[in-house]
């Protein structure tokens, strides 16, 4: 019995340790997967249009990264970020009322939680892509490369 209480607690932990690694690549894979529809959409073909969405993906990704460690006004590189945001707050508010909605039966405490999830997976997402673009190989701060 409690092995699987704390097989649970593990697998609880694992899924939300993904979430929050993942959270921060969901508008590259926005970008990806929109590129990829469109290039199906265009005759294509599976092949193609997968190629077209990992190419759009990493485009933005590095498009993204570019701005925020190049660019020059602060202005520019708070919108690049929020960019990134944005989307990882609203996949942490779903990924938290999916699990919230099944622990308790109260819509206002699932809402509540959800926004606490959605605000705790943006601020780790701002972190992580402002993080990443200051960071070069290596673990090198950009101001050393």
């Amino acid at each position: 019995m409690i092995i699987a209480i704390l097989g649970s607690i593990a697998a609880i932990g694992a899924i939300c340790w993904l979430l929050f690694t993942l959270a921060t690549y969901a508008l590259p894979a926005l970008g990806g997967v929109a590129a990829g529809m469109w290039a199906y959409q265009t005759g294509a073909g599976l092949p193609g249009s997968v190629l077209v969405g990992l190419v759009g993906a990493a485009l933005v990704f590095g498009i993204g990264q570019y701005l925020i460690l190049f660019a020059r006004p602060v202005w520019l590189k708070l919108a690049t970020a929020l960019a990134f945001v944005a989307p990882a707050a609203i996949a942490g508010f779903h990924a938290t009322h999916g699990i919230v909605k099944h622990l308790m039966p109260s819509e206002t405490w699932q809402t509540i939680f959800s926004v606490i999830g959605a605000v705790a997976v943006g601020i780790t997402a701002f972190v992580r892509v402002t993080s990443m673009a200051s960071t070069g190989p290596g673990g090198q701060t950009a101001a050393s490369v």
